[in-house]
């Protein structure tokens, strides 16, 4: 299984999620016509997406399309809250020290 933070790593992953969140469900040739790269490319980064379980696919007669699963983006938002939240704490201590002296 690929990591979440790994599938994200790369750029045109990222603007498939941005496509994705903005337009709603799209089909890998939908999503294919937003890139300079050859089809084959973009069906490599989805697959990358889907493993990492940041999207998932619903067929629909011959097409397959690709939509965001918010579970995992929800992970990501939590994770970074953490983050945020850490960096405060540690900044807010380290005001109280310099305001000390």
């Amino acid at each position: 299984m690929v990591d979440t933070f790994d599938a994200l790593a790369d750029p045109t992953r990222r603007r498939i999620i941005e496509l994705l969140a903005r337009r709603g469900d799209l089909t890998a040739g939908d999503l294919a016509n937003e890139f300079d790269s050859a089809r084959p490319t973009i069906s490599r980064h989805l697959r990358v997406l889907r493993e990492a379980g940041v999207v998932r696919t619903r067929a629909v007669a011959q097409e397959r399309y690709y939509m965001l699963e918010a579970a995992a983006l929800q992970k990501i938002e939590t994770w970074i809250a953490r983050q945020r939240q850490r960096w405060a704490l540690r900044l807010r201590a380290l005001e109280e020290y310099l305001e000390d002296d």
